[in-house]
């Protein structure tokens, strides 16, 4: 009994010593600036709806420009949502139904994203998104705008 829980003490325990990947994030040692080149793709099967915003000039925080923005997009099978920028768009994702594929210009391989899955979008990220899978996905866009006339996702 006692080396059985000895042998797990010490399973668990170097476990925690190795450096985990979670899902929805770039492996760390696939992290590389500027590794994915942008591609000029159009948006294809995605449907992008506005569900609500906040003038933020207009909160406590005197934002002046910036809209807090809630968006719904549904990518269907095969679907592209195309290359775009965060460098003055900040985003959380959150990946309500489905798994979809993320080529961001600081990961040297696909990041894929499943149901529950938050992606933070920052200043220095770019990326595109495609669902290689057979149903649609299903995403919450929570983002600060700053032009009313970015129309990129």
């Amino acid at each position: 009994m006692h080396r059985a829980f000895a042998l797990a003490a010490l399973v668990v325990g170097s476990a925690l010593f190795i450096s985990p990947v979670f899902a929805g994030e770039c492996p760390p040692d696939q992290v590389k600036a500027n590794v994915t080149k942008p591609v000029d793709f159009k948006a294809i099967g995605v449907t992008d709806t506005v569900l609500g915003t906040n003038d933020l000039s207009k909160e406590p925080i005197k934002a002046p420009g910036r809209v807090l923005r809630l968006r719904r997009l549904v990518i269907q099978p095969s679907g592209i949502v195309p290359w775009h920028s965060h460098d003055d768009r900040p985003a959380m994702i959150y990946i309500v139904e489905g798994q979809i594929n993320e080529y961001n210009s600081n990961c040297s391989v696909p990041i894929v994203h499943k149901t529950g899955d938050v992606a933070r979008e920052t200043f220095g990220t770019a990326h595109w998104w495609k669902n290689t899978t057979d149903k649609p996905v299903v995403l919450l866009s929570f983002d600060i705008l700053h032009d009313p006339n970015d129309h990129n996702m």
